[in-house]
């Protein structure tokens, strides 16, 4: 109780002393999913309200508190094994979160995943608490983020989570900076030391981060320009072994093959991207992925692995390809796949999103897969979402 009169009586113990400021959200989304491990087919309803706070206490300090709640109801939350440990966020220290409600097809879930102070001096920025570091230039696969990296697929969490985080920033120019960030953690495998230098050069920015991350060396870079008129991006990281970090907790059998924690070779990974709006709104993004340690082969059951080691795919390749463009004034229609060439699966996303008034939107999203068994998208099944969202 103690915590949820926290999360809602923080914004009002903020107009003490200084300025404030919220905007935010409230969504509705409907799920009708049909999954290979179930039988029949899911119905869920999801309502999400999300709070962003801002406090100026002094010209050059800034406080920030965000906060979501979401009431779940549905046969999801019966008929999907540890459902409820899968929507909350797991934090090393501070959970900040709270269970509303517990009924046997509902749940009311609320979390603050942002909660920093932001202070700013001249060129120095120093930021620390629950904070997002949002490093990398590629639209889809950003691979070195190390503190929030995220699928694409996970549509509905625009702000991704926040890291428990110190940051200071050293601006040496418009657009150039030096910056490090400490997040930490009980042990050595949990806890992540970086660097990154950005510059601008040849109308492109470059960025080089050096880190450690999982007790494992870490080295990377990215850059974002244009040729011609469109988006050029990419990304590279090299690392220690990833047999060097922590091992997995959740091993699986030799003839799945070997487990990606095992791979005592250094790791490499790659992403390149493009894309180009045409004049007529059509928009056209081409994005690649490359993995050293990623698998061709049962892909699909090491996706707990892949998550756990702040990967984003479990594959050696990935593909992805995207097409959008404005239907009519109010209405944009898009359609991306992404398609694993070693499995041979893929999944197919189409959407349509239509601005029914001012800061009300309605979308309509499908999930298609497409693969075999084991594969990476051929056990994910196919869904349709239907979102309505009020912003203010």
């Amino acid at each position: 109780m103690k915590k949820i009169l926290f999360l809602l009586l923080f914004p009002l113990f903020s107009l003490a002393k200084g300025t404030f400021d919220y905007y935010g959200y409230a969504k509705y989304l409907f799920i009708t999913s049909k999954s290979p491990f179930v039988n029949e087919r899911l119905n869920d309803h999801i309502l999400h309200c999300r709070l962003n706070t801002r406090w100026y206490p002094a010209e050059s300090l800034t406080g920030a508190m965000e906060l979501r709640w979401r009431g779940f109801y549905g046969e999801s939350l019966e008929k999907i094994p540890g459902f409820k440990d899968q929507i909350k966020s797991a934090y090393e220290y501070a959970q900040l979160d709270a269970e509303l409600w517990d009924g046997k097809e509902s749940l009311g879930y609320a979390e603050i995943d942002r909660l920093y102070l932001d202070y700013i001096k001249d060129d120095f920025q120093i930021t620390v608490g629950r904070q997002r570091i949002a490093w990398g230039t590629s639209l889809v696969w950003n691979i070195i983020d190390l503190f929030n990296p995220m699928s694409i697929l996970e549509f509905d969490y625009e702000e991704k989570p926040g890291a428990d985080a110190l940051r200071v920033q050293y601006y040496t120019g418009a657009v150039t900076k030096v910056e490090a960030a400490y997040k930490p953690g009980k042990n050595k495998y949990s806890r992540t030391i970086s660097g990154l230098w950005s510059i601008n050069a040849w109308q492109y920015d470059f960025f080089v981060i050096a880190a450690l991350q999982n007790n494992r060396k870490i080295l990377g870079g990215a850059w974002s320009g244009n040729i011609s008129g469109g988006g050029f991006r990419g990304e590279v990281k090299i690392s220690e072994a990833p047999s060097k970090g922590a091992p997995t907790k959740y091993p699986l059998p030799n003839y799945h093959g070997s487990n990606l924690t095992e791979y005592d070779k250094t790791a490499f990974s790659a992403v390149l991207s493009g894309d180009y709006t045409f004049t007529n709104t059509l928009y056209i993004h081409t994005e690649a992925l490359y993995n050293s340690n990623g698998k061709t082969k049962n892909a699909g059951v090491f996706m707990m692995q892949t998550l756990e080691a702040g990967m984003l795919s479990p594959a050696r390749w990935q593909l992805y390809q995207e097409f959008a463009c404005d239907i009519m004034p109010l209405i944009r229609g898009t359609l991306f796949g992404i398609y694993n060439p070693d499995d041979k699966s893929s999944i197919i996303v189409p959407s349509l999103t239509w601005s029914v008034v001012t800061n009300l939107d309605f979308t309509a999203i499908g999930f298609i897969s497409c693969g075999g068994d084991l594969t990476e998208y051929g056990d994910m099944g196919n869904s349709l979402f239907l979102r309505l969202k009020y912003s203010f």
